[in-house]
């Protein structure tokens, strides 16, 4: 029994041994300290008489009683309470003693402060708030300048007299509207992974309302697995997908012909692949290969960035353009 009193005495942790009348039999001294309790208030005190009446609780005294009596359990029972110190949260756990210190029942009453933890808590949900707050406004800012880019572009298409500078601005105009269809979709989705079926199907949901007059002439299909990439790596994906679809709708379908572009994304094991394929007018005849614009030199720039390898195949009709990750050589984004 000495022994045992001792132990509790000297626990680090706040603890006390209480009878089956919640008499306390004995405190530890991290008790004492932490509670405000003197130890000459200890001996015949009840529970509910310790402090200023903050264990005089009647929930906490039904629980007590019931464990007691092996009718109830307390595990990790939470209660704020009131003190010199101000209001405390607390994270009570009570265990009866069924063989026994001493005669009669015994209760071994341990108490956590948790108070300077939920305050922790509490500040860091708000940091994640705020900060959602400011990417929202970011983002909000990103699509105004790009709004503005793009017209300022558009204005100086009207104005240059030159062809070819025309079509400059036009490429340029064209890109800016990419990064801008990539960001609305990733709206709400920078601060974590991303679904990329959902992404895909929107983004090219967004390209074709805007890119295809007659949907039943020209149609545009996703395909994609289960995959979730990071954030970072679904805006190089969707910048290549963005190119590859708009590419495919400004060269492979002239004179107003019917078509198809697909969309696939696949993943195998550490690896993936993205295909865009067409039925359009396919690779130059005599098997010669098209001057490389500004959206070829993205998308290369893109896939390397992935490490990934980019492949262009006669699809027989159309293009089949593949990028396909080797696992053992993509940095990880």
């Amino acid at each position: 029994m000495n022994l045992a009193l001792s132990l509790i005495a000297a626990s680090v942790a706040p603890v006390l041994l209480l009878d089956e009348d919640l008499t306390v039999i004995a405190a530890s001294e991290s008790f004492l300290e932490g509670f405000d309790v003197g130890l000459e208030d200890i001996p015949g005190a009840r529970l509910a008489d310790l402090g200023d009446g903050e264990w005089n609780t009647p929930q906490l005294w039904s629980l007590l009683k019931a464990t007691a009596y092996g009718q109830a359990a307390i595990k990790a029972y939470e209660m704020d309470v009131g003190s010199r110190r101000g209001v405390r949260h607390l994270v009570l756990n009570a265990q009866r003693l069924d063989n026994g210190i001493g005669q009669g029942i015994r209760l071994l009453l341990s108490i956590q402060d948790v108070t300077d933890a939920r305050a922790s808590d509490r500040e860091k949900d708000a940091l994640i708030r705020d900060k959602a707050v400011l990417v929202q406004e970011m983002q909000h800012r990103i699509a105004n300048s790009l709004q503005i880019i793009a017209s300022v572009l558009m204005q100086g298409v009207r104005k240059v007299g030159s062809d070819e500078s025309r079509d400059h601005l036009r490429d340029a105009h064209q890109r800016i509207m990419s990064v801008a269809a990539v960001q609305r979709q990733l709206t709400g989705s920078t601060l974590g992974d991303v679904e990329l079926r959902g992404y895909f199907t929107d983004l090219c949901r967004s390209i074709g309302d805007s890119m295809i007059r007659d949907h039943d002439q020209l149609s545009l299909t996703v395909t994609v697995d289960d995959s979730i990439a990071s954030s970072g790596k679904a805006v190089s994906l969707g910048l290549i997908v963005t190119e590859l679809v708009i590419n495919a709708l400004k060269h492979a379908f002239p004179d107003d012909r019917d078509g198809q572009i697909t969309v696939d994304y696949r993943a195998h094991g550490e690896g993936w692949t993205l295909t865009i394929c067409d039925d359009g007018m396919g690779l130059p005849s005599g098997g010669g290969v098209a001057k490389p614009g500004l959206g070829t030199g993205i998308v290369k720039a893109l896939a390397s960035q992935l490490g990934a390898v980019i492949e262009m195949a006669d699809a027989k009709p159309g293009l089949r353009v593949s990028i396909t990750c080797d696992p053992q050589s993509s940095p990880v984004i």
